[in-house]
């Protein structure tokens, strides 16, 4: 009936036909998915990075957690994909600018690690070896570190886990030597570290240490060790 409205599910429904439906009928609903086609289909590709840019990018988020060598960054390159010639590109120009710098990296190396670790040289050589540091460029850094303090951070680290640790004499006196070289120290310092910290301990312990002839024990352990390394 002429004038009449439809009645819906949610009241009557008075609107107009839609424009371009002159039956009325509706037209089904577009989706999400549907104008995300459209949108996509309209839109050009994404033209490829370039390598360096992203070679450059790669470094950058590197150095931000913490400094690198050049070596491990040539590393974390090739793991991405970049080629060596844009590799050898991006990092010397690095090097140029100060912005990748081995030595300064080895020099700030050993002086953070022997502070706060208590390493000596050999185990900080074999660290900035790991980390590609060319063995001139690492020498150089270790020089930094003489024998004196060597000694000294060794008597430290001694007396620091004297204070925590129990047991009979020739026990505790294996154990701070052990402790000693796995920190890279050589047999010599270790053992004279441990027999000075021991003889101001106790009475005790002093007297066990009047009797440990370091130079003759630092002898017998390089001795073994020319062995292994034969």
């Amino acid at each position: 009936m002429a004038g009449r409205r439809a009645r819906t599910g949610r009241g009557w429904d008075a609107s107009p036909p839609r424009t371009g439906d002159a039956t009325g009928t509706p037209r089904p609903r577009r989706g999400r998915r549907d104008r995300a086609a459209e949108s996509d289909a309209g839109e050009a590709p994404a033209p490829p990075r370039d390598e360096a840019e992203l070679a450059r990018e790669i470094c950058l988020r590197q150095l931000a957690v913490r400094p690198r060598t050049r070596a491990e960054l040539a590393g974390a390159l090739a793991r991405r994909g970049i080629s060596e010639e844009i590799a050898e590109q991006v990092l010397d120009r690095y090097d140029e600018v100060g912005i990748v710098d081995d030595a300064a990296f080895a020099r700030a190396w050993v002086s953070s690690r022997h502070t706060g670790r208590g390493l000596a040289r050999r185990a900080l050589a074999n660290e900035l070896r790991q980390r590609g540091v060319d063995g001139e460029v690492a020498g150089a850094a270790l020089d930094d570190l003489d024998e004196e303090t060597e000694a000294e951070t060794a008597r430290a680290l001694v007396d620091r886990k004297l204070r925590s640790t129990r047991g009979e004499p020739d026990a505790v006196f294996r154990r701070l030597v052990g402790m000693l070289a796995r920190k890279g120290y050589p047999a010599g310092v270790a053992i004279r570290a441990v027999k000075d910290a021991l003889a101001a301990q106790s009475a005790e312990a002093a007297e066990f240490a009047e009797h440990i002839d370091a130079d003759a024990l630092a002898d017998a352990e390089h001795d073994l060790d020319s062995r292994r390394l034969d």
